[in-house]
């Protein structure tokens, strides 16, 4: 069942941290700063970026770290032992070394921050050993894995969060608070997507597969939806009152990928001989239970410029709100002085949510536009307060279970594929 508290009610309560008000018995102040032992399961590039942030508030302390990689693992251990003066413990004797760091009684919680296939089945290994979990993006990449993360959640009582930094850009705050304050009145359409040239992060230098390039390879359908549905999916009420139901996918020819491993490497090479199941952009429509039709789209492999990689857009009775990656602008009935767009900074002011009032000096030092800060910020206090967190196991298995649908609906000619209930009938109360 879903916790009592919601979303909007634990973002406000997790703002104020650091004020007068109690949870528990303890000041929040008390509570933001408590002692909590944080492991890193994957310590590349954004597996450290996050580490370092966690290691920027209070009360962190990191006992021991994984990777396979021995560079990234001993550069990791580094940054803790000057930035703690502890070394932590580190694990690197092949994949599966992360389940000896799991048997650790001095971790209360791990972050997982490896290759994308690999998220799912960490976080079930490490909630059934009774950790928190907060993981990179996306949760799973299966039905059964969702629903693992799902039910490893519920039997271990341990906070679950998924580490969707773009539900945290401010701009995309401001328009959560502008539908709680019931500014589009009924939303009846949306339209979002993950929009980027990712061809060079396919291959390594040697042209090699990365672990981007793998999946490609090994997946079909879109493989990366939560960056762009998060948002959607939170504006919209999803699990808390609405819900998804079903989903089609199309998705066009492939060809970029090869084009570029050609010209890059080639056309005799490896990598230009490969075949990626995957067309070059893929469209999911998804509707709700509440007939909110959302059109979300995907594409790493089409050669053009991208000023930002997300796009979002919402259609309410009342607004509009446009979102091309380059502007935002919105249109109020009734309020806006003419029939046209208005840029969104007019009202950022009135409608700048709880937690950009309270963290912004300290948000807007980390990277995705602060939200890299958040994701962090916003599970240790979970974690701490006992409180649900703002993304939890079902959101992440209910955004991330677009990757298996949309592939099996683009298997099945565009055929409708049923969403589960990860809620279980919860959302009707919610």
């Amino acid at each position: 069942m879903l916790e009592q508290m919601n979303r909007r009610d634990f973002l406000r309560v997790g703002a104020l941290a650091g004020a007068a008000a109690s949870v528990a018995g303890r000041s929040l102040a008390a509570v933001e700063a408590s002692p909590l032992r944080l492991a890193v399961i994957g310590t590349g590039s954004r597996g450290t970026y996050l580490l370092q942030v966690a290691l920027g508030l209070e009360g962190v302390e990191v006992p021991a770290l994984c990777d396979i990689n021995l560079a990234n693992l001993n550069r990791a251990i580094g940054i803790v032992r000057e930035t703690r003066g502890k070394e932590p413990a580190g694990y690197s004797e092949g994949p599966r070394d992360y389940q000896r760091l799991l048997q650790r009684d001095d971790v209360d919680a791990v972050l997982i921050a490896t290759p994308m296939q690999l998220h799912g089945a960490m976080a079930i290994d490490s909630l059934r050993e009774g950790k928190h979990v907060l993981s990179e993006v996306a949760a799973a990449m299966t039905l059964d894995e969702c629903w693992g993360i799902v039910r490893a959640q519920r039997s271990s009582g341990k906070v679950y969060m998924l580490a969707e930094n773009c539900c945290y850009y401010a701009q995309n705050l401001v328009i959560l608070d502008m539908v709680e304050q019931g500014v589009f009145g009924d939303r009846t359409y949306a339209a979002c997507g993950y929009v980027h040239d990712c061809r060079e992060l396919v291959f390594a230098a040697d042209g090699g597969l990365t672990w981007r390039g793998e999946m490609a390879r090994d997946y079909l359908g879109n493989l990366y939806p939560t960056h762009a549905i998060g948002p959607i999916a939170q504006w919209l009420g999803i699990n808390r009152g609405d819900r998804f139901e079903s989903l089609v996918a199309f998705s066009t020819r492939p060809g970029s990928i090869a084009r570029y491993a050609a010209r890059r490497f080639g056309p005799e090479s490896t990598a230009a001989r490969l075949r990626f199941p995957g067309g070059d952009s893929t469209t999911t429509l998804i509707r709700t239970a509440k007939g909110v039709v959302i059109d979300l789209r995907y594409d790493i492999s089409s050669a053009r410029p991208h000023p930002n990689t997300t796009y979002y857009s919402l259609q309410g009775a009342t607004a509009a709100y446009d979102d091309d990656g380059v502007e935002q602008r919105v249109w109020i009935e009734g309020r806006s002085p003419a029939y046209d767009w208005e840029p969104l900074s007019k009202y950022t002011a009135e409608y700048e949510h709880p937690l950009w009032k309270t963290w912004r000096e300290e948000a807007s030092r980390s990277g995705h536009s602060g939200g890299d800060f958040f994701v962090v910020q916003q599970f240790l206090q979970a974690v701490r307060s006992g409180a649900p967190p703002p993304i939890d196991a079902v959101d992440a298995a209910t955004w991330s279970c677009v990757i298996p649908l949309s592939a099996a609906s683009i298997r099945a000619g565009g055929a409708p594929q049923k969403v589960p209930d990860f809620t279980e009938g919860a959302w009707r109360g919610a």
